[in-house]
């Protein structure tokens, strides 16, 4: 069976969500005006409508985020969005509160958010029986456990392959909302694990002083594609609503090229859409904002998840500080350098500190201004590459569908087919008078109908079929030419069609609990209604209509025992510290609590003890 595989792009806006397709994304992303999981990334049905107007050219689906739990008075709000959305062409919601699924919608999609905590194969199956068409899983399974869901279910699955990482499990995460108010269900957080702790035992003893321990790396699975495509993953998904069209573009194009390598010699997997993207830089995913790479647990446990040093984006390793000498230094390394670059490195105190470039000569380098901690021997990082930059501040790609066309002479006149790719083929008719010609016409009738410039087509053939050379004027063919382009355009819409779903009555399909404390985020009565009528005997509310004292408030894999090196299931290590250990940060006391059955590390607040 052939199988569809979509890249899964990134949008905050109008602008990233084009260039996303034009650099080769099958599907996108982006936040409905309300309701989002990032709520600073919000845009305008006017907006998402030009924005599903042009994807649909390429058979490109656009999938809109509203992934936040609601609240009672949001309800209808949040119903007649979704009607409003619909009608603006979008293809699928990604929904995270299930008083959608109680709700009078219209016939779209829904996916499972990530945020719904989707990592078992009974909670797929669930979302899956009750009628949503795509689930996107837990960042933190392994292949195996992909694997595992994929064997056991029918439902299209999507995963991510690239961008920041929750520490936390998503929709389990509560630091931010019982900190500061401010909910990451609400897609306001306020990114608790991205500050520096430090980390003591029970005695006060300091384990790790002014740390990110809270922080990870950035994922990057770009070599592990084809292995995911295998366990059964369809949709492959770049994190980043959040970041800036530079960003969209260089690691769509990265992905791009590496997922058609794979279906280049795999032909039981497909593109999901159509038309090739044509790149006029060479991508390279280093140089986006990053914070270290890593591939997760994907493959189980790795000990090189975490970025300790700081949040902010390290970049690409460049070379080693060979020499200082007065207002600059020499750089042992083999990159070429540029005025204007963006340099960092880890001073002696552990911090990433940062610089501009003034000037390049050879390997030697004139800083804007001569950083105070800046010492021989020390690793040197480009945060921001000049020149790349630049080029993608320029239109950096196209997108063309190529195009058989025909051109015949009329009883009339002359004709004009022309078919794309998926067999989408118009014919135009113009009456014109036909005068025998001096010289063959062939070359020019070529030239004038490839000349196909800023549309969405290129040829592949032109084919001429005249019982005689006819005169046929540039301007007659011209026309000819702009009409049959706009006729395919208007038959491409017409021929894309949406995926369309019916609801179906699932109240025989059960919740695979009976009970749903706080971790449900059951934040209004038509949520708890649609888990009720599935099952659950006992719903309570979410986090944010009743805050709680004395529960943990983020469940993550990333555990710090681990990262020290006193893990006693894989490391077999023991610490000389003393239990429980603490985060302390100003005001802030978290304490750390180890659930070693279920491999995960919790996280409660004791600010107010």
């Amino acid at each position: 069976m052939v199988k569809k595989i979509e890249l899964l792009s990134p949008a905050k806006d109008l602008t990233c969500g084009l260039e996303a397709i034009r650099h080769g994304a099958d599907a996108v992303y982006i936040g409905a005006p309300k309701f989002g999981a990032r709520a600073a990334a919000g845009n305008t049905l006017e907006d998402i409508r030009q924005l599903c107007d042009f994807a649909h050219i390429y058979d490109v689906r656009i999938y809109v985020t509203l992934n936040t739990v609601l609240k009672e008075e949001e309800l209808e709000e949040a119903r007649r969005l979704a009607w409003q959305l619909y009608d603006a062409g979008v293809d699928a919601l990604i929904v995270q509160d299930m008083a959608l699924m109680q709700m009078d919608l219209p016939p779209i999609p829904l996916h499972a958010s990530t945020q719904t905590d989707n990592r078992t194969v009974e909670k797929v199956r669930f979302l899956q029986d009750v009628g949503f068409t795509q689930v996107v899983l837990a960042r933190e399974l392994t292949l195996k456990e992909i694997q595992k869901i994929a064997s056991e279910t029918d439902v299209a699955l999507e995963a991510f392959v690239h961008g920041a990482l929750c520490v936390s499990y998503s929709g389990q995460c509560y630091l931010s909302a019982a900190l500061s108010g401010r909910s990451a269900n609400r897609g306001e957080c306020a990114q608790y694990c991205r500050l520096p702790y430090t980390m003591v035992d029970a005695d006060g003893k300091v384990i790790a002083s002014q740390k990110h321990l809270l922080s990870l790396r950035d994922m990057n699975r770009s070599d592990d594609l084809e292995a995911m495509m295998d366990a059964g993953i369809t949709s492959f998904k770049i994190e980043g609503r959040l970041k800036d069209v530079s960003y969209v573009k260089n690691v769509t194009a990265w992905y791009r090229k590496k997922l058609d390598e794979i279906l280049d010699r795999r032909p039981e997997y497909v593109r999901a859409s159509v038309g090739e993207s044509r790149f006029s830089f060479t991508p390279q995913v280093a140089k986006s904002f990053n914070r270290g790479f890593t591939p997760f647990y994907l493959y189980g446990r790795n000990a090189d998840v975490t970025a300790f040093d700081t949040p902010k984006s390290q970049g690409e390793w460049v070379g080693t500080v060979k020499e200082i000498r007065g207002n600059s230094f020499t750089v042992a390394g083999l990159t070429p350098l540029n005025n204007g670059d963006g340099l960092a490195f880890f001073n002696q105190r552990g911090e990433l500190e940062g610089f501009r470039v003034n000037k390049v000569e050879a390997n030697r380098v004139y800083p804007q201004m001569m950083p105070d901690g800046l010492r021989p021997k020390m690793k040197l990082y480009r945060n921001y590459d000049q020149q790349f930059e630049k080029l993608l501040s320029k239109p950096s790609a196209d997108r063309k569908i190529p195009v058989r066309i025909s051109f015949d002479e009329h009883p009339e006149g002359f004709s004009v087919e022309m078919e794309d790719e998926t067999g989408a083929r118009v014919t135009i008719v113009r009456p014109y008078e036909k005068i025998p010609a001096q010289k063959d016409q062939t070359e020019n009738i070529c030239t004038q109908l490839s000349k196909l410039g800023n549309t969405p087509f290129e040829w592949g053939a032109v084919r001429v079929n005249m019982s005689q050379p006819w005169f046929v004027p540039s301007s007659l063919l011209a026309d000819m030419r702009r009409e049959i382009v706009e006729k395919l355009l208007s038959c491409r819409k017409m021929r894309y069609r949406r995926e369309l779903v019916q609801k179906k009555p699932t109240t025989s399909v059960a919740f695979p609990e009976k009970q749903l404390t706080y971790l449900g985020n059951v934040a209004n009565s038509v949520a708890r209604r649609f888990y009720i009528e599935h099952g659950v005997e006992s719903v309570e509310p979410a986090f944010e209509v009743k805050p709680l004292a004395d529960v943990p408030l983020m469940f993550t894999k990333h555990c710090l025992r681990y990262s020290m090196g006193w893990c006693p299931t894989y490391q077999h290590g023991k610490s000389p510290y003393k239990e429980p250990y603490f985060l302390l940060y100003k005001e802030q006391r978290l304490r750390l609590k180890f659930d070693c059955k279920h491999c995960q590390m919790l996280v409660l607040n004791e600010s107010n003890k």
